[in-house]
Parts: structure tokens; sequence; C-alpha cells
């Protein structure tokens, strides 16, 4: 009799348990995968293209690895200004993704005559949904919003891509509250 009741006590335990398990469980922790295109490089000078994108994706890197959605990388760019609505919806439909963002990096000119790169960046994003519609956009002067003078121009990417990002969570809270974590 003993074992009857003491088997009845954790089937009922595990049954429970599994039960609870299973309602905590809702659409709302899904892992949203967000798909990152190359940034565009203004100007469009072929030695600047790696290094500034190396700087972009290690900080959009680093602002993923505290939240629990997944950064997915497209090598390919694509036109800031002019984005085709089908080729969002192939890239988002071919890689899973619920998110893709454009982003286009504009170095400051400093001088005259070639271009000589200062530490200063403007980092634009667009923040587009699965269907290729446009949800928010944002950009981040690391100039006028940060006032900095002094630095390498891998960090100045790096601090106008994570002002970028939280500028797309911010505009994301004020259109959707349920989904202000992207």
């Amino acid at each position: 009799m003993r074992k009857f009741i003491f088997f009845t006590a954790v089937a009922t335990f595990l049954l429970v348990g599994f039960t609870s398990v299973k309602a905590q469980r809702n659409s709302d922790d899904k892992i949203k995968k967000v798909l990152y295109f190359n940034p565009e490089v203004e100007p469009d000078i072929d030695e600047i293209k790696e290094p500034t994108n190396n700087a972009f994706f290690d900080a959009v890197s680093d602002n993923f690895s505290g939240r629990r959605n997944k950064m997915l990388r497209a090598e390919v760019q694509v036109p800031f200004d002019s984005i085709d609505k089908k080729t969002i919806t192939d890239y988002c439909l071919n890689n899973d993704a619920d998110f893709a963002i454009v982003s286009k990096v504009r170095y400051f000119k400093v001088g005259l005559g070639k271009y000589v790169f200062s530490n200063q960046v403007v980092v634009s994003m667009k923040l587009f949904d699965a269907e290729g519609s446009l949800i928010t956009e944002t950009d981040y002067d690391t100039y006028r919003k940060n006032m900095r003078l002094l630095g390498s121009t891998v960090n100045s990417i790096k601090i106008g891509t994570e002002g970028a990002i939280k500028g797309i969570l911010k505009q994301l809270r004020k259109l959707k509250p349920t989904e202000a974590e992207l």
C-alpha cells in the first residue's frame, strides 16, 4: 500500500509540474530573429568597408548578448535610400527572420580634396518586419549626441550603433508597448 501511495504522489507531482511548465510557455517568450544587412558606408571607399562592417557587427553582437533574441547576419549590402520590399521579404523568408534592419554609416568629411576621416560618424537604421513593411527608423550622430572629439573611429561606430539600436527600441515602445523587447 505504501508503494502505491508513493507512486500516486510522484505521478501527481510530475503531472502538475508538466502542466504548469506548459502553461508558462506562450508566444511572447518566442525568440525573435533579427536579420542585419551589411551597412551602407558613405563615402563609398572599399578600404573602409571591412573595418566598418567589423566594428558595426561587434557592436550589434555585444548589444544582443543580453537579450533573448537571435542576431542573423546577411553578407549583403542593401541600399539604404532605395529599399526593395520584395528583397527584404525574400531574405526574411529564407533566413526565417522576424525583423530586418538596414543600416548606413556615414563618415564626416574633413579637409579639402580627398576624404580624411575623422572619428565622427552618423549611424542610421531602418527596421522592417518580415513582410517588408517599414516599422521605424532612427539615426545617431556621435558628435551631436556625445560631443565626442577624441577617440577612435571604431569606438565611434560602436557608440553610434548602440545609440541607433536604443533609438529603435525607444520608438518601438512608443508604437507597440508589447513589442518593446526586440
